[in-house]
């Protein structure tokens, strides 16, 4: 199996960091994310002109190896903009099943001038799944979905929403949805990213292709986002890793740099194994999916051996910085707060856990 990335990925790598390396700073990051909408619309446009934000839409030109490479250097630089939430997840949506009228949309997205966010959590859901409590009711010719969806990443800057609700006659559809029709509640997440509550009273919506069940659509969507934000979680460990080596090898103490602890250098070289075996998760979990192998198991896998890395990088960051590593003006504390809420999103390390033990009769032999 090739481990290596194609010239052209890593083209796609290069220019990515190279163009988010330009744009934030710790101090400018901080600037952007405490602005009212979260984010740079001239760094989204930017984004637009080098071809990120239309990944995915047709798996010939790209998929989920090129999707990796891009978040995990929007990870390393904590780029705050949805590429994921607001592009590049419900894009994909409608790229599968949308009628030619509705896949047009997508040149929109991919230019930067249409927002997407895709609103499938609800309220009480601890692990995701393809059911929802939002219901679909027919009127006539047209639809009508009423339910609440949150939280919704990008959902407070969404042009169109992606929405998914119970059928009728059972199974789950998806909809596009106008912003402009339903009740927005916006806020910001501790990670400093942006999300809202979606109220749908009776809300004229489209169905996205044919009003059927998309369960097994969704489910594998699902799979893509974690293997994305796995991605995204990577780039952010190795940065966090980065800081924290710098940090030691130039704070001092006792009149010596604190590398010279080798009871500090053994908890680097510690974070450093917990990086490496979440780059393969990673990168297993993203290969997998380009080879057409959506499996939740795999999946799985993937987000447990990352929350656990993440966590492990998070905290270690921090206490080897010591108090300056809890400072908002320091960027270590913004690292391990996104690691932290990653590690949440769809399933926490312990909900994927409790999947994977569901699944264990299914091997002859496990280990631990």
């Amino acid at each position: 199996m090739d481990f290596q990335l194609t010239d052209e990925q890593t083209l796609l790598r290069d220019t990515t960091r190279d163009l988010l390396s330009r744009s934030y700073d710790p101090e400018s990051r901080n600037k952007v994310i405490g602005s009212d909408l979260g984010w740079s619309r001239e760094v989204w446009s930017q984004l637009a002109d080098t071809g990120i934000l239309g990944l995915g839409f047709d798996p010939e030109e790209a998929g989920q190896i090129e999707i990796m490479v891009v978040l995990a250097e929007a990870g390393r630089r904590l780029a705050p903009e949805p590429i994921l939430h607001a592009a590049l997840a419900p894009g994909a949506l409608i790229a599968e099943l949308g009628t030619d009228a509705q896949k047009e949309q997508l040149d929109d997205v991919a230019a930067g001038q249409r927002l997407l966010a895709f609103a499938h959590l609800e309220p009480g859901h601890r692990t995701p799944t393809a059911d929802a409590s939002t219901k679909a009711a027919r009127q006539g010719d047209s639809w009508a979905l009423s339910g609440r969806k949150n939280p919704v990443l990008a959902g407070d800057c969404a042009d169109t929403l992606v929405v998914s609700a119970a059928l009728p006659d059972g199974g789950t559809g998806l909809f596009l949805v106008d912003a402009n029709t339903v009740t927005r509640h916006p806020y910001r997440t501790f990670d400093g990213q942006r999300g809202a509550q979606i109220d749908l009273d009776a809300t004229p919506a489209e169905p996205l292709g044919e009003a059927a069940d998309a369960s097994q659509t969704i489910r594998d969507a699902v799979i893509r986002i974690q293997a994305a934000l796995c991605a995204e979680a990577v780039g952010a460990m190795e940065e966090a890793l980065r800081l924290t080596t710098d940090y030691l090898k130039t704070r001092k103490q006792f009149g010596v740099t604190l590398n010279k602890f080798q009871a500090l250098t053994q908890r680097a070289a510690d974070m450093y194994v917990s990086l490496e075996l979440a780059h393969s998760m990673s990168l297993y979990a993203s290969m997998s999916i380009a080879d057409g192998n959506l499996d939740p198991v795999i999946a799985s896998r993937a987000k447990l051996q990352i929350g656990r890395s993440g966590r492990h990088i998070a905290q270690e960051s921090i206490q080897l910085h010591g108090g300056i590593g809890v400072t908002a003006e320091y960027p270590v504390a913004h690292y391990a707060a996104r690691l932290t809420a990653i590690e949440h999103m769809l399933g926490t390390s312990g909900d994927h856990l409790h999947n994977l033990i569901d699944h264990i009769g299914d091997y002859d032999l496990a280990r631990l």
